[in-house]
């Protein structure tokens, strides 16, 4: 079933509390504060099937119906890089994975988290010829990672150590790119991936016998935090807040959108993803929380609950004050 865009707006403004509420009360109000559709250069990366809001968002009329004319972006550089684009003003906003801005924002990148979108899309994966079918198996093993600073890592560093096991001493990392981590598990090289989807889920789904989910970004205390956030530059945030606050309501209505039709935003981000087929882009998006995308004062606690698991493992620097830190990258535009 297909819900329009005002049937989703009220459904959430029944069940919604606090920030979340606001969003869905005000979600058309945007349009109407400005005469002209207000331009925006927002960058994203067109491959992560995790981002289907972007795209529904576009193709579903949210952005319009906010007052807003937005130009996506397809950003492949590195976080960083993109954080650099924000502040510089070559993009107005994006969205990425919380586990890679912590760090480069407490560089001093004058970008702020202004809202969010889902929860997910972050995996750990044992083999279990290997022996590796639960955490504590993990010891004396390597994990294979796409990226040596990637979300996987980082977040499962921290997993790890929350249950006992030094990821620095008592694991080893690999980096390899990601279509050949399953090569390096054929070899021997490699007893564990950690990764995020839709990598993982094909590599499952050509040999799903040899694999065993160990743990997610949603485990145990994790099930109810974010992971994809949104992103604005600092300049924007203090000079223009509607037109952010705009930018966000979209986001959250079309994240809602997502949770709501999986099937229907598959087959909207198909064409952004050949490679991966609808069937498959449907059953990946119902391992996401996609109602779970807090704002305001709910969004800052995460994001302090997150930087303090980061200072744990050395992600941030030890006299990083995590409260103040948290304070000051987050923004509340809907309050």
């Amino acid at each position: 079933m297909t819900l329009s865009a005002s049937s989703i707006t009220r459904r959430r403004a029944l069940r919604a509390t606090g920030s979340a509420a606001i969003v869905a009360a005000s979600g058309l109000l945007a349009a109407r504060a400005w005469s002209q559709p207000r331009k925006l250069n927002f960058a994203w990366n067109a491959t992560a099937f995790c981002l289907s809001p972007v795209v529904v968002a576009q193709e579903r009329g949210y952005f319009e119906r906010n007052g807003l004319s937005v130009e996506l972006t397809n950003y492949t550089g590195s976080t960083d890089q993109l954080l650099e684009s924000l502040a510089t003003g070559k993009a107005d906003a994006a969205v990425g994975m919380i586990h890679r801005w912590l760090k480069p924002l407490e560089s001093g990148f004058d970008v702020k988290i202004v809202g969010s979108s889902h929860g997910g899309c972050v995996r750990l994966v044992g083999v279990k010829e290997a022996g590796v079918t639960k955490l504590a198996d993990l010891k004396g093993k390597t994990i294979g990672v796409s990226d040596i600073a990637s979300p996987g890592k980082n977040f499962f560093s921290i997993l790890l150590k929350k249950n006992g096991i030094d990821a620095d001493k008592d694991v080893a990392w690999r980096q390899y790119p990601a279509d050949l981590l399953d090569i390096a598990v054929n070899k021997g090289e490699i007893q564990a991936i950690a990764d995020g989807d839709p990598n993982i889920y094909l590599i499952e789904k050509r040999n799903k016998a040899r694999y065993v989910e160990i743990a997610t970004n949603l485990s145990g205390e994790y099930k109810d935090k974010v992971c994809c956030i949104l992103g604005a530059r600092g300049e924007l945030v203090r000079k223009d807040r509607p037109v952010v606050a705009a930018l966000v309501r979209s986001i959250v209505q079309a994240s809602d959108y997502v949770a709501d039709n999986p099937n229907e935003s598959a087959k909207l981000f198909a064409s952004y993803a050949p490679k991966v087929g609808v069937d498959d882009l449907q059953a990946l998006l119902g391992t996401l929380t996609h109602r779970h995308h807090p704002t305001g004062r709910s969004l800052r606690d995460e994001v302090e609950f997150y930087a303090r698991d980061f200072q744990s493992v050395g992600v941030l620097k030890p006299g990083t004050n995590v409260a103040r830190f948290a304070d000051h990258v987050s923004v509340d535009v809907l309050g």
